[in-house]
């Protein structure tokens, strides 16, 4: 019997692959398995291959595999796609009728999806039901949890649908269930702890809305719409006001406008709108205008790919806008991280009063795990603005005042006497405009040297596996951690490490120094073609990487061909 699985839905956009997607990642989960699940998709309404892809487990798993068990496929293109990617036993659940396919494969699994289908609920739409349910019953999963994630997924549609999906399920359940074709992926399933699936997005927009964001302002751009999406959908409950602009110049400039007004405020893109942030950026490092800017990646120039993968924004986010001030950029590289960073990213933006990125991608923004719920008592919220009650008695605001740190107290403009002057142009601490020589060198100390000083001893630390005494160490940020960690513990024997960056800038320098100092041999893992992290590593430690691992295709690493360039290392 197996201990993991990896599944893969193949068909063409429109086919609905994240809709049995997201219903077998809850169904998985709710049966007391660990999963992984992402996807690939073409930029394009219908037509094309897109496939989802779901890594099942009976222990944590954070990357996805080469290989697929099992592939269902909803269009014939689908077979000779993904037939090289199957594992020697896998098997292709598929519709040979529908298809019209006479010739034999050892791995067909014929199953009339369309047909049990029609007779289900009248409709060849009901054939991702009848998957679904052949996927259960293909893999050791209890037809109730199936009809579980249908009854939530279609609550809102009527009895009739519910029914209708629920028998179609069935005919596909039972039709695999009785066949021996899928014994050998049976997996062993167990009373489901508490936990949620959630993607990277997810979790940058729950933690959005714990942290206190009022305002997210952006203009649609995979992958960050999704942040824009589900703040839009708890808007109401949450109080928050959720504008589409008409461009990312727009965009960041209302988030400033709110957080001037006294708001949290939040904006988000990718890396083509986020280059037309630039001079919104600079506004808010000389404001000293708090913001958090979420900055997913995916591959460029210009449009490049625009529904898949990169990390090649890693240098341009560190040195967003134009002259010289403080900034932090965090790299989450789990659900979890995303969570917490984002909370952090919050705090710290409001504290320091700067611009503060989440600098993303493609894989992290749309991959979904299983987590445990986030403990909030981790992520408090803290908040640096002086509160209405003491803002009414001050006399002679001075915006900008010098101060040891380099923060000035920050009031809600409205809440005090008087008027507030903020200026683009260099000026005083009162906020008018100056050309005073002494005065611009006072005002560059402390929106760079003092606050950079302060975020320093802020610095979320890297996190470190098998490090101490590891003769090769792999060093990485972002969405590489996963498949990282899981390299890295399959040549454990090897003496293997890894080094995790889950903040980019201020640069952990001292940190990576303690923990890179007595392995023989660094190598970074990037997707990207220009070795980012490495230069960025060399220049902040003095420490050279021997060697990197990059990976610029557009698609993720996946765990065993990073063994296996891993293992080429050694």
């Amino acid at each position: 019997m197996k201990q993991e699985l990896t599944i893969k839905i193949s068909g063409e956009a429109g086919q609905g692959m994240q809709t049995i997607g997201s219903a077998l990642c809850l169904m998985y989960k709710n049966a007391g398995l660990n999963i992984f699940a992402d996807q690939d998709y073409m930029s394009r309404i219908r037509g094309g291959n897109n496939f989802f892809r779901l890594r099942i487990a009976e222990y944590p798993v954070y990357a996805p595999r080469r290989l697929s068990d099992i592939l269902v496929a909803l269009d014939k293109p689908s077979i000779g796609l993904h037939r090289g990617s199957l594992a020697t036993d896998g098997v292709i659940i598929l519709d040979r009728k529908k298809f019209n396919i006479e010739a034999a494969d050892p791995a067909f699994f014929d199953v009339p999806l369309f047909e049990l289908a029609v007779k289900a609920g009248a409709s060849e739409l009901f054939v991702n039901s009848v998957a679904l349910g052949a996927l259960a019953g293909s893999t050791g999963v209890g037809f109730s949890y199936v009809e579980a994630v249908l009854q939530s997924a279609f609550r809102d549609k009527g009895a009739d649908i519910i029914t209708k999906n629920v028998a179609a399920a069935q005919s596909g359940f039972d039709f695999a269930a009785a066949s021996d074709r899928t014994k050998a992926f049976r997996l062993k399933c167990c009373q489901a702890p508490g936990s949620l699936v959630l993607s990277g997005n997810d979790a940058v927009s729950l933690a959005a809305i714990r942290a206190g964001c009022k305002f997210y302002s952006a203009y649609p751009m995979t992958p960050s719409t999704g942040i824009m999406n589900f703040l839009a959908r708890y808007a109401a409950r949450f109080n928050i006001v959720v504008e589409q602009a008409e461009d990312e110049i727009a965009a960041v400039n209302m988030a400033l406008g709110a957080s001037f007004a006294g708001v949290r405020a939040m904006t988000g893109t990718s890396g083509g709108g986020f280059a037309l942030m630039q001079e919104g950026v600079s506004l808010s490092g000389m404001t000293e205008t708090p913001i958090v800017i979420f900055e997913g990646q995916r591959p460029a120039p210009a449009t490049g790919f625009p529904t898949r993968t990169e990390q090649a924004d890693l240098n341009f986010v560190i040195h967003a806008g134009h002259g010289e001030f403080a900034r932090a950029v965090f790299t989450p590289g789990t659900i979890e991280e995303a969570f917490f960073l984002t909370v952090k990213a919050f705090n710290l933006a409001e504290k320091y009063q700067i611009p503060v990125f989440i600098l993303s991608d493609q894989v992290l923004a749309e991959s979904s795990r299983n987590i445990a719920a986030p403990d909030l008592a981790k992520a408090a919220v803290e908040r640096f603005i002086i509160p209405k009650k003491d803002s009414a008695g001050i006399k002679d605001y001075k915006r900008y005042a010098l101060t040891a740190s380099g923060i000035s107290p920050r009031a809600v403009p409205s809440w005090i006497e008087g008027v507030v002057y903020a200026d683009s142009d260099e000026h005083t601490e009162e906020g008018h405009i100056t050309e005073d020589a002494c005065t611009r060198t006072q005002m560059v100390e402390k929106r760079l040297h003092k606050k950079m000083a302060g975020l320093k001893k802020e610095i979320e630390a890297p996190v470190a596996g098998n490090a101490e005494g590891a003769e090769l160490l792999l060093v990485g940020f972002g969405s590489t951690f996963g498949v990282v960690r899981e390299a890295a513990a399959a040549l454990n024997d090897k003496s293997v490490g890894f080094i995790h960056l889950p903040q980019v800038w201020p640069f952990p320098a001292r940190e990576i120094i303690a923990l890179a100092g007595k392995a023989k041999k660094l190598v970074t893992v990037e997707n990207n073609a220009s070795a980012q992290l490495a230069a960025l590593l060399r220049r902040e430690t003095g420490r050279a990487a021997d060697s990197s691992i990059l990976k610029f295709d557009g698609r993720p690493f996946d765990l065993d061909t990073l063994v296996e360039q891993v293992g080429r290392e050694v």
